[in-house]
Parts: structure tokens; sequence; C-alpha cells
């Protein structure tokens, strides 16, 4: 499955190219750090977009062609930013079958957004997931840290208003 890049424009700082560029330096020596670097990056900013993956490239010495392989081979790299409320619903069986694919699509809607995606404003991201391991409160949603179980459609809406105060 090819992981998608950001419709949305790349907001870094001067400070977190700084931060990038050192952790850059510190490793360039060895291409065998490549990942190691990356992680930091998405660490720093959030996500792995094109224009950091061309600083790495060239920090490193190594191609685009390669950062990015790397950046879509693994689940742990995103190409699109997080929004400050992360939203992530779980399809796993025991959900599925409980309507999440509804409460998936009625998210979508409500955000204006598909999954995988942000905002315009970067208040809320969505995403899927598998299974979280609270298969007996299904359907299941977590938003950042805390989890939403037993919901229907109709409850999303109530869910998004307690973040958009």
């Amino acid at each position: 499955m090819l992981k998608k890049l950001s419709s949305l424009p790349f907001c870094g700082t001067a400070k977190q190219e700084e931060q990038l560029k050192a952790v850059i330096d510190a490793s360039k020596h060895d291409k065998s750090l490549l990942m190691a670097v990356m992680q930091e990056a998405q660490n720093i900013y959030g996500y792995l977009p094109l224009e950091v993956q061309k600083m790495i490239a060239e920090g490193m010495d190594v191609p685009l062609e390669k950062v990015y392989g790397v950046s879509t081979f693994y689940a742990q790299f995103s190409l699109t930013p997080k929004g400050e409320n992360h939203i992530s619903v779980c399809l796993g069986t025991a959900c599925y079958v409980k309507g999440a694919g509804e409460i998936y699509d009625k998210l979508q809607e409500l955000l204006g957004i598909k999954g995988d995606e942000c905002t315009p404003d970067r208040k809320f991201s969505l995403s899927a997931c598998r299974c979280i391991g609270a298969c007996g409160l299904a359907p299941v949603l977590t938003v950042n840290e805390e989890v939403y179980g037993r919901l229907g459609a109709k409850d999303v809406e109530g869910v998004l208003e307690k973040y958009r105060a």
C-alpha cells in the first residue's frame, strides 16, 4: 500500500531545521544510521514531509529514493502531519462488526478529510488502526490518548465537540 504525501503546505521552523541538521551532522559518517536519523526527524517535525526527506538525503549523502523507500516501507513513519487532536478508529474485527466503519465514514464527513489526512487548520487528523485491545468496548476510537467505546455514528459529533472547544 502506497503512503500518501500530505496536501498541506510544509510549515517547518528554523529551529526544527537546526535540530535536524545537528542530528544529521552527528550521524552522517555512518549511512547505517539513516533510519535512526529519520526517526529523530519524525520526532522533530511530527512526520516526514518531502522537504525533510530531501534534507536527510542531502545531509546523509544518500539518494532521496532510498529515504523515501524507507519512509514508505516502515509503518512507523508518516508522510502526513498529525493534527493537534489525532483520531484513530479501530477497524479490527470486533469493532468493525459493531459499526466502526460507519463511525469512520461519519468522521470523514464531519471533518471534511479522508483517512490519513489532517484538517487544513491542523486541529484534527484521522487514521484507522487494527486492534487496540479494547474489544469489550467495541466499537472504539481514540482521540490522542483518550479511549471512547461503545459508540455509534450518532455519537461522533459529541466526541468532536469536546475537542473543538
